[in-house]
């Protein structure tokens, strides 16, 4: 139907007759002549019709996103367009067909819309029209790309895993599928192809990926989807050492195809441990400083009973400086800081300001002429700084402070977008203390491998267990997270064991992965990165909904066709389910 698309015509094609389709992206009647912007996916070629054309009162009648074929010759143009690629030629048009009209489109299609998100989510088909939208799906296309080729060239080789499995433990919320033909029994959508994968390396399959979807029902936020897309590896015969040549080496491919830039390698490596105490995130962003500091010492010389308090009950006295802060935080902005700070869970907020040589703020009245001394010396404060202190349990404290940190930095635009700091994340533990539910449980997953000499650790001594565990982190993302997996079956039953879980359970959930763990498994382990959270940091973009194509709301629903609705009762009849 055509011969050229819209991005492709040069000076070089001046004299050639050409065939497009497109959209109208735009009309123009100058003094009687009529410019038409033709738009398809490759870009926009300006139209021309004189007045003496014989298609002039049907060009005359196109209004925007009409769908248009034209044919017609290849001219330079006087006014030179220097924005686009075409911008030096035009298409003076000799047959011209309308193919479809459209009604008023309900946002704007340009690179910039004042459109609301919930109305770009409700017309998402018209919302994929604009450039930066297409430009967004044929980056993600590209990054898939060069991810198979880099994998094939790796030796690995894609193996489809299901989407309906069995239900297990741990991790988020599972999406159930009912059954049909087992009235009562459900599958459930994969949080990610975790036992599958491993169940590949007992086959002999040696290395594995897959760009897959994985399903979590939890609630939304701006980097996290009901359904999202990740890239699966799992590795035989490996080490952690194996893991970060693989990853660092895609990475650097990806950054470099896609936005020219050369990541160096290794990546720095970060034990989980200095990330929470200096950041006060296991995704730290290392682009800017205000780090986390320990005052526990300086904080038992101030008679502060909040501080007494928190350290007389094991806690911490923790500070952040702000630099050059102080003038830029009224009173009003800090009791918003300190809202922030409660919802991380932190009991409360203290704070100084530095300004000629003299402390003010909310505890600046127990704080000694030798107290300040040393609190201006050990944090090296200078006019016109902010210090937020947080005294509570570490955890909290470091937590409510990494929280404040990053909304601190973005408020005063400490950070620069234009660096990517990369970095592992490592040295995790391999459990974590559920207070909801009384017991240990798997901080990554149950299958993760405890550090050599540490699985005696597993049940004398859980709180000390480490992991052979990493994450991938940019930016303060998390790109995505791994281990070298539990081969042995003794290791396996400890491990679940150690979690709470009944031999009972453990068949009842898992018996056909430990019936595997019985024929001769190798070593071996993975990881999964987040694309669509890949894809959103190559394009500069906060938000998933940007590179996804059909996301979900906030609400968890598709605005668009308005999933989920209600089904017949014969659906639910035929399912033996019932809705109360």
């Amino acid at each position: 139907m055509r011969t050229k698309t819209n991005g492709e015509l040069r000076l070089s094609n001046v004299g050639e007759k050409v065939t497009l389709v497109g959209w109208c992206s735009k009309k123009r009647n100058l003094g009687g002549l009529i410019f038409i912007d033709l738009r398809d996916r490759y870009g926009i070629t300006q139209l021309i019709v004189n007045p003496d054309n014989k298609n002039y009162d049907l060009a005359s009648e196109v209004k925007s996103e009409y769908v248009l074929k034209v044919v017609g010759t290849v001219v330079e143009r006087s006014n030179k367009n220097k924005n686009i690629p075409t911008g030096e030629i035009e298409v003076e048009v000799e047959e011209f067909e309308v193919l479809n009209t459209a009604a008023l489109p309900p946002l704007l299609i340009q690179d910039e819309t004042d459109a609301l998100d919930e109305t770009r989510m409700r017309y998402r088909y018209l919302d994929l029209r604009r450039a930066p939208m297409q430009k967004n799906m044929l980056l993600r296309h590209k990054a898939c790309m060069i991810i198979r080729n880099y994998f094939d060239r790796l030796n690995f080789i894609e193996v489809e895993t299901p989407i309906l499995g069995k239900s297990t433990p741990e991790g988020a919320r599972d999406f159930l599928v009912p059954s049909r033909v087992h009235p009562g029994s459900f599958y459930a959508l994969p949080q990610s192809p975790q036992i599958y994968k491993q169940l590949l390396m007992v086959s002999g399959l040696d290395r594995y990926f897959q760009i897959v979807k994985c399903f979590r029902d939890e609630d939304l936020r701006a980097d996290r989807q009901l359904e999202f897309t990740q890239v699966d590896l799992e590795m035989s015969f490996i080490d952690e050492e194996d893991i970060y040549q693989v990853i660092e080496g895609l990475l650097k491919e990806i950054w470099k195809e896609i936005l020219d830039i050369d990541v160096p390698t290794p990546f720095v490596r970060m034990p989980y441990r200095t990330a929470m105490d200096l950041y006060g995130s296991d995704k730290p962003d290392t682009r800017f400083e205000m780090l986390l500091q320990n005052v526990s010492s300086w904080a038992h010389t101030i008679p502060f009973v909040v501080f007494e308090s928190a350290l007389s009950e094991g806690g911490v006295v923790k500070a952040i400086v702000a630099k050059d802060a102080a003038s830029k935080y009224s009173r009003k902005e800090i009791d918003r800081l300190t809202l922030l700070a409660k919802k991380y869970h932190a009991k409360g907020l203290a704070w100084v300001k530095y300004e000629n040589n003299e402390l003010s703020g909310s505890i600046a009245k127990f704080i000694d002429e030798k107290a300040k001394a040393s609190l201006v010396n050990s944090l090296g404060l200078e006019a016109n700084d902010l210090v937020l202190f947080v005294a509570d349990s570490l955890d909290n404290a470091n937590t409510a402070l990494g929280a404040l940190r990053l909304t601190i930095a973005n408020e005063m635009n400490l950070i620069d977008n234009n660096k990517f700091n990369f970095l592992w994340v490592v040295d995790w533990p391999l459990f974590e203390y559920s207070e909801e539910e009384g017991r240990y449980v798997a901080a990554h997953h149950p299958f993760t491998s405890p550090k050599n000499g540490h699985e005696e650790l597993l049940l004398t001594d859980p709180a000390k267990a480490m992991a052979k565990a990493y994450d991938i982190v940019l930016n303060g993302y998390e790109l995505g997270g791994g281990s070298i997996r539990i081969h042995n079956q003794d290791i396996q039953a400890k491990m679940f064991e150690a979690i709470g879980l009944s031999e009972e359970e453990v068949n009842l959930k898992f018996s056909y992965f430990i019936d595997a763990l019985k024929y001769g498994t190798p070593p071996h382990g993975g990881l999964a990165i987040g694309l669509d959270r890949l894809v959103m940091l190559l394009t500069y973009n906060n938000n998933l909904r940007e590179v996804i194509a059909f996301p979900k709301a906030a609400s968890a629903k598709c605005l668009m066709s308005d999933a989920p609705t209600p089904v017949e009762n014969k659906q639910l009849n035929e399912l033996k389910i019932k809705v109360e």
